[in-house]
């Protein structure tokens, strides 16, 4: 009588595979799409982009919100007033190119520094529909003491990097605002779907 076999239909397959010298299949499963993933696909990628761009804006309201907290002043209002240390005076169209806001968005902030005491309008005696925004006294003292515009902790991690990291760190972001301004603006402003992708009613 012969002995009943206890091999699995497993253990059949890899001696049939065996016996034919053909090497055994194995299935491939789809990469994680997490961060550490060690296999990424383009998908992946954008994935990451934009939960680590996410976390970002995320981290930077919440600083924003602190700093109005503890010290009375936003993010925002913080950045255009930090950019009237290295210059006397400001438009608020030049302000907005150096704090990356529309300027009606700066008309408002310089409002609210003004009610605060840390910056003034002041009219030009030439051309009255001139103006210009600069710090004043408080200002400058307040600017002095200043607390920073971004997470105390990332400032300090920034501080102990090398030189050419930080570098590399301010070349990488840079490089991503360049990419998502590479679409026309006509492109980006547009509210119509592009054809064959509107969705179903």
């Amino acid at each position: 009588m012969s002995k009943s076999s206890n091999k699995t239909p497993g253990d059949s397959l890899n001696s049939t595979d065996r016996a034919t010298n053909q090497p055994q299949l194995k299935v491939q499963q789809s990469p994680d799409l997490t961060p550490d993933s060690p296999v990424a696909s383009k998908d992946n990628y954008q994935l990451r982009i934009f939960r680590s761009l996410r976390q970002i804006i995320r981290a930077i309201e919440l600083h924003s919100r602190k700093l109005d907290t503890c010290h009375q002043i936003t993010g925002p209002q913080l950045v255009c007033l930090m950019a009237l240390k290295d210059e006397s005076s400001l438009t608020v169209k030049k302000m907005a190119q150096i704090a990356c806001l529309s300027p009606s968005t700066i008309v408002g902030i310089v409002d609210r520094l003004e009610d605060k005491g840390l910056a003034r309008r002041v009219r030009s005696t030439l051309d009255r529909r001139s103006v210009t925004i600069t710090a004043t006294e408080k200002g400058q003292h307040f600017l002095s003491s200043r607390p920073s515009p971004v997470q105390e902790s990332l400032e300090i991690a920034l501080q102990k990097l090398p030189e050419l990291e930080q570098v590399a760190i301010a070349l990488a972001f840079e490089k991503v605002v360049d990419l998502m301004k590479s679409e026309a603006p006509e492109k980006v402003i547009s509210t119509t779907c592009p054809e064959g992708q509107r969705q179903p009613e």
